[in-house]
């Protein structure tokens, strides 16, 4: 599984553990917050870009973020769409925790940030959704606090 980065360009999951540790270890009394967002957008005819975000925010002191691609290959509705952005997230939250298990990062809560919101299409499926993430047993954002789906997993969809 390679992810991208800004500041780092492609790594692989051991560059990743490697460059998230050295952040974290470099201000140890500061507080974390973990994110992670999916965001999709219809790529050609039958196909959808999906981009998950993984986000490590050191609170009033930026942070550094990374992300990933998958491409889906068929036909699906909005409410399909929504269902696997927040499954995306759930399954990148869960790799992160297990890869991480080691370090003791994973003693940080992890919200997971859906692109849904009280206005437009994505309303009606606020309650299921957020059910869903919460059941998994994460903290969960919406429009307009999911800024790991609307702004940083958006730029590169």
């Amino acid at each position: 599984m390679k992810f991208f980065s800004p500041t780092h360009g492609k790594v692989n999951l051991e560059e990743l553990k490697n460059i998230i540790s050295s952040f974290m270890s470099q201000d140890t009394k500061a507080r974390y917050e973990i994110i992670v967002g999916s965001d999709s957008q219809k790529a050609r005819t039958n196909a959808y870009d999906f981009v998950s975000a993984l986000i490590i925010h050191r609170v009033g002191h930026g942070g550094i973020y990374f992300w990933k691609r998958d491409v889906l290959n068929k036909k699906i509705s909005l409410k399909e769409r929504i269902y696997q952005e927040a499954t995306m997230s759930l399954v990148t939250a869960e790799n992160f925790i297990s890869f991480f298990k080691k370090n003791g990062i994973s003693k940080y809560d992890i919200q997971i940030h859906v692109d849904i919101g009280r206005n437009g299409e994505t309303r009606d499926l606020i309650t299921e959704v957020v059910g869903m993430v919460r059941g998994s047993g994460y903290d969960v954002k919406i429009k307009p606090d999911s800024f790991g789906a609307s702004k940083v997993a958006d730029k590169y969809t």
